[in-house]
């Protein structure tokens, strides 16, 4: 894992930085939590975020495989929603109660050093997200929480999910790069692995409690991404922001 902060070795420098968001930029374990836990459901929320979030990849892979059709993020989310409350037996919520719910995705809070570590890296570099939260949720967090995206990708953009590899090509595309003067920045090995299987930098950020704090995060980067950081603000120190 690369910390040196030299130039980069190709001759076309680093121009661009693409972010994975949840996880990553947001918090999205404390913000579910409080929200489930607010509701007084017959399950605590750090439990039923978790449960929330292990139902994404297979949602997600459902819909690359074919086995249902394009579908937004939202509505996967409260697919999905609509599953884990019937696992629970939990029966009493309105429609518009699970919806409010489910908006909860959109007003996620920052991790402490996102902000400053964004607007720092943004004065050298061009930084998108690259999610796969559909763009209306990305839009209504970026303007929430201040993330001061020059650009908001996401797999909406693509009509496909990571890690499918028309996303990391397609970023290089729409900022008229070269794919190796994208730096994919996330804290998901998986995502990392595939944006460099497509000749994408890649940067790891460490987020130990993505999880919540009672669930130690089990992913660990690879010492093949360029950069390892424990913050975005650590990430803007190393490219020299």
């Amino acid at each position: 894992m690369n910390t040196d902060t030299s130039s980069d070795t190709t001759d076309e420098p680093l121009k661009v930085l693409a972010f994975d968001v949840f996880g990553t930029v947001v918090d999205w374990h404390s913000g579910i939590a409080r929200a489930v836990d607010k509701l007084g459901l017959a399950v605590d929320g750090d439990t039923f975020a978790r449960e929330w979030r292990a139902g994404y990849k297979p949602a997600l892979a459902r819909v690359n495989a074919g086995g249902q059709g394009w579908t937004r993020f939202d509505h996967l989310h409260l697919q999905m929603l609509d599953e884990l409350l019937a696992r629970h037996g939990i029966t009493h919520l309105s429609d518009e109660q699970k919806l409010e719910l489910n908006s909860t995705w959109e007003q996620l809070d920052p991790w402490p050093d996102a902000i400053e570590g964004l607007t720092r890296l943004k004065e050298a570099y061009t930084i998108c997200s690259l999610s796969n939260g559909n763009l209306g949720l990305l839009f209504k967090m970026a303007q929430r929480a201040g993330l001061p995206w020059d650009t908001i990708l996401s797999a909406e953009t693509f009509h496909v999910y990571k890690p499918d590899p028309k996303l990391y090509r397609g970023v290089a595309h729409v900022c008229d790069v070269q794919p190796h003067q994208v730096m994919m920045v996330a804290a998901h090995q998986d995502d990392l692995d595939a944006a460099r299987g497509c000749g994408l930098q890649t940067a790891y950020i460490d987020r130990p409690r993505e999880f919540g704090p009672n669930c130690p995060n089990p992913d660990r980067p690879d010492p093949a991404n360029t950069r390892f950081a424990t913050s975005l603000i650590e990430l803007a120190e190393q490219l020299g922001c």
